[in-house]
């Protein structure tokens, strides 16, 4: 039944996607949001998932692939690590990705990029990327990796399709649109390079305060979301030549 209804609305909700090839004209920028084990690595926290999960696995996968890519090539890169304080919550999750805990580090496969020359490594205590870039003299990391690396197009990829990654986008869009980020044109959003969570509603109704969160409905609303936005959204992407 469930699976009859995620295919009745993804009917009543397509999302246009295209197939992304890259090439060094584009002027391409990777980010990812969140790739951390506190989200993605089995029995890592509070919010990481109890058993592994296809969707989480893939999204991994994808981002070694494409990471490997652009450095190879010595393209820009940006890696969001979501970081808390232990003593400042965020509401309504519960404690996650606490400074200095293995769940506020890259995942095992992604942790060499910490020491790639064309990486920046932000961590932000907050889901959305952009606000948490903002720094104390009102400096934004983000925005000085895109002009000074002279980024026309940022492919976007990792977790929670629906939240950091939807909160991101949708930032930079208007940020864009104010024209406060040139020379960036398009926010693309890599579909099998994302991911969220899922919290079944059995499990839900057991949890106070939680609410049912369908892992495959909810990545495709936050999918419809950004396209509705104006985010352009990537069902494949490969390197020209490949």
């Amino acid at each position: 039944m469930a699976s009859l209804t995620i295919d009745l609305l993804k009917k009543e909700l397509p999302v246009e996607d295209e197939s992304l090839v890259l090439t060094e004209d584009d002027s391409v920028g990777l980010v990812l949001v969140d790739l951390v084990n506190g989200f993605c690595t089995v029995g890592s926290g509070n919010l990481a998932p109890v058993e592994p999960n296809k969707q989480i696995s893939q999204m991994v996968d994808e981002s070694v692939r494409l990471a490997k890519g652009f450095c190879d090539r010595k393209w820009p890169v940006l890696a969001f690590i979501d970081s808390h304080w232990p003593d400042v919550p965020e509401p309504p999750y519960p404690p996650h990705c606490i400074m200095g805990t293995d769940e506020s580090k890259l995942v095992p496969p992604l942790e060499w990029l910490e020491n790639e020359p064309n990486v920046t490594i932000r961590r932000k205590d907050c889901i959305d990327g952009f606000l948490g870039s903002i720094e104390k003299d009102g400096s934004n990391v983000f925005v000085n990796w895109v002009k000074s690396n002279q980024i026309k197009v940022i492919l976007v990829m990792g977790i929670c399709t629906d939240i950091c990654v939807l909160d991101f986008s949708c930032s930079v869009l208007s940020v864009r649109n104010r024209g406060f980020l040139a020379p960036l044109e398009d926010v693309v959003i890599y579909a099998k390079g994302c991911a969220t969570y899922d919290l079944p509603d059995d499990i839900a109704r057991n949890i106070k305060g939680a609410i049912p969160h369908p892992q495959d409905l909810m990545h495709h609303i936050g999918l419809y979301m950004a396209r509705g936005r104006g985010a352009k959204i990537a069902s494949k992407v490969s390197f020209g030549l490949e």
